[in-house]
């Protein structure tokens, strides 16, 4: 089926695009005028070519059929790619050059205090040091076309690969320092840790996927601002390992930028820790002014706890500012931002208090003041697409409330938008919290994929309450994650993530381990297969939780290894409120669908209550054990193997009830399958 535009119209439809009917295909009316249209055309090249009728190479001129070192390419204005795969660098082999590059000459002597040479800008001329934005503003004026309507490189960031090389523009000289060294509104950048593992993820990054010639370059900038972080000894560690030639088992070489560029790829295009006094200054005032401010400002508004508590403070220090501000922004935030007190907006004292906060790295309130601010990740774009271009979607949203799914990529205001209507009416932290996920998550599934098995919708907002189950399971108070920094936020996903690698190591029960699991909704290899198959021996469809996933139409409207399927039923077991019980529902499914396997003549002859089935085994599991029954979080917290043997038993006492092919069924749980059956589920 398909629409066109009758040839009477195609020159007023060229003339204004869209303004012409669309006609139904008349397939099947009588109509025997032929219509050329691009299936037919690729219909006929398929034929021409299985039948050696037509070569490749006459049908894509240019080879984009062959790897990119075999294609033909004019000079001049394209990095080249290594010759061949044999003869060029392996990535073993590789050698990552690295430049130090000082802001000042001030940091840049004390830096040589530490036995770490830098050079400053003024000291590689004529070769610039840009901001990776700077080069794409650059990029904006290739390929811009006006009578074609061309228009340039959409404003996109220059990724690491990208930043690695030396360009040539208009004549200069240009390397760029990469993405994770510009400065934003955004509280990320804060945060020395976290900096220094961007570094060396941005340097594995790097090694792993360089395949031009010469050496990637990579500019490391160092800010005065860095030299105050009370963690600046651990970036002070991390030099001294590129002096070494070594990081993380990368090898490294670290030099002055007039040495290191004959090698390089060259591209061508034509805190002190101490507390601070009420004299600290932010933006042009002192924290006693600020905190004057946003008392006469909470007296205007009559929000009587904050004035009580401004009124209270007498010495300004690092853990009476904390609270404050934070009380101060919980009430604030139904202020319109315009609202003036003593002479600036609440938006300026807002910023002014972010700033403040984040200088004294109190996380809660940095978080808090850059939600109220609808602050919002730099270049969140592209680590959602890394996630969408690795099979995955994303949802925001907090538990309990409206999900936004991610399925395609969007721009950044788009995505503001989404985040701030979505996320913030519930929960002012996670609106930026929810960033931050989806902004490790995007550079996790870039380097290492493997993680996210199993996994086909990254749901953020469970994400974070898996953080919490793991800081309840360690004893940790959940309410202090939002005080947590950006790189614990980070270190605590990964450890969620991989939960399966330290289980046994850390004496995880299977209880926390399935509550964790359950949070990522993570499921075997070819589960949705196994639930495809089911639905097909259940004409009445499978129920859960109150939810009905019926066979018909589900089976005639798709396919067994379509996306879609695989989202619907995804959706369903999201409706699960516990994540421990989700797990045991993808356990069940993965037993029926085995038990279906081996006995290909069963069929269920009512509707498969999923719900009905793991109480029944339940019950079975306390009347063995002489359990009372109250809750199931005895069944929950039993070993795999053990629930196994009683889910297999509960779906065969479903069938017995139906009266079909009983002896067949239990072939299914004899001393013959019932390996099988245990290890059905997730390994």
């Amino acid at each position: 089926m398909y629409f066109y535009i009758p040839e009477e119209f195609v020159e007023m439809e060229r003339q204004e695009p869209g303004s012409q009917p669309r006609l139904p295909s008349a397939e099947g009316s009588g109509c025997t005028e032929p219509l050329y249209l691009m299936n037919q055309a690729l219909f006929i090249m398929a034929q021409l070519l299985t039948a050696d009728l037509l070569h490749i190479n006459e049908l894509d001129p240019i080879r984009r059929y062959l790897p990119s070192y075999n294609r033909p390419r004019r000079g001049g204005r394209y990095s080249a790619f290594q010759a061949k795969p044999g003869s060029g660098t392996a990535a073993t082999d590789l050698v990552v050059q690295i430049v130090l590059m000082a802001e000042s000459m001030r940091l840049q002597a004390m830096m040589g205090t530490y036995g770490i040479q830098t050079q400053t800008p003024h000291e590689v001329e004529p070769v610039q040091i840009w901001s990776s934005n700077e080069l794409v503003k650059v990029y904006q004026h290739l390929g811009v076309n006006k009578k074609l309507k061309l228009s340039g490189r959409p404003p996109r960031p220059i990724g690491a690969l990208g930043t690695s090389k030396v360009y040539r523009v208009c004549g200069m000289t240009v390397l760029c320092y990469p993405l994770i060294f510009e400065v934003s509104e955004f509280y990320l950048y804060r945060d020395m840790a976290l900096l220094i593992d961007d570094i060396k993820t941005e340097l594995h990054f790097v090694s792993r996927y360089w395949r031009l010639s010469g050496r990637p370059t990579v500019c490391l900038l160092i800010r005065e601002e860095h030299m105050r972080d009370p963690q600046f000894k651990e970036m002070l560690d991390l030099m001294a390992m590129f002096k070494k030639g070594n990081c993380d088992g990368i090898k490294v070489r670290i030099g002055r930028l007039q040495n290191l560029i004959n090698s390089s790829c060259i591209g061508n295009d034509s805190r002190s820790g101490s507390p601070m006094g009420a004299s600290y200054e932010c933006l042009g005032n002192t924290v006693e002014e600020h905190l004057t401010a946003l008392y006469n400002l909470a007296g205007t508004m009559r929000y009587w706890r904050a004035v009580r508590y401004s009124s209270s403070l007498l010495h300004y220090t690092v853990d009476s500012i904390s609270p404050f501000i934070t009380a101060v922004l919980v009430n604030g935030k139904q202020v319109r931002a315009s609202y003036e007190c003593l002479g600036k907006t609440v938006e300026e004292h807002l910023t002014a208090l972010y700033n403040l906060a984040g200088t004294m790295r109190y996380w809660r309130a940095v978080r808090y003041s850059s939600s109220l601010l609808h602050y919002t990740v730099d270049s969140i774009s592209p680590f959602i697409t890394a996630v969408l271009v690795n099979g995955k979607q994303l949802a925001v949203g907090v538990i309990g409330q409206k999900e936004t799914v991610f399925d395609k990529p969007l721009s950044p205001s788009e995505i503001r938008s989404v985040i701030y209507s979505t996320i913030q009416p519930y929960d002012v932290i996670q609106a930026v919290l929810q960033q931050e996920i989806v902004l490790y998550c995007g550079r996790l599934i870039a380097t290492s994929p493997d993680m996210f098995n199993g996994i086909l919708k990254i749901r953020v907002g469970w994400v974070i309450e898996a953080i919490k189950v793991y800081l309840e399971i360690i004893g940790k108070d959940v309410n202090a994650m939002y005080n947590y920094s950006p790189f614990e936020i980070r270190q605590l996903l990964w450890k969620v993530l991989n939960v399966r690698e330290w289980a046994d190591e850390e004496h995880l029960t299977v209880l926390q381990l399935r509550r964790l699991e359950g949070c990522w909704c993570r499921v075997p290899s070819h589960f949705y297969n196994q639930v495809w198959d089911i639905m097909i021996r259940t004409p009445e469809g499978i129920s859960v939780q109150g939810h009905i996933l019926p066979q018909q139409p589900t089976l005639s409207n798709m396919t067994q290894s379509e996306l879609t399927f695989a989202l619907l039923i995804e959706e369903i077991l999201n409706h699960i409120t516990y994540p421990e019980y989700r797990q045991i529902i993808v356990e069940l499914l993965s037993i029926v669908s085995t038990i279906l396997l081996r006995n290909p003549e069963l069929s269920f002859r009512k509707q498969l209550d999923l719900d009905e089935l793991v109480n029944n085994a339940y019950h079975m599991f306390c009347k063995d054990n002489n359990i009372e029954r109250k809750d199931m979080k005895s069944f929950y917290a039993a070993k795999q193997s053990i629930t196994t043997g009683y889910l297999a038993r509960a779906v065969v006492n479903n069938v017995l009830k139906g009266g079909e092919l009983a002896t067949s069924c239990l072939d299914s749980i004899d001393g013959t399958h019932e390996d099988d059956l245990q290890h059905c589920c997730i390994s």
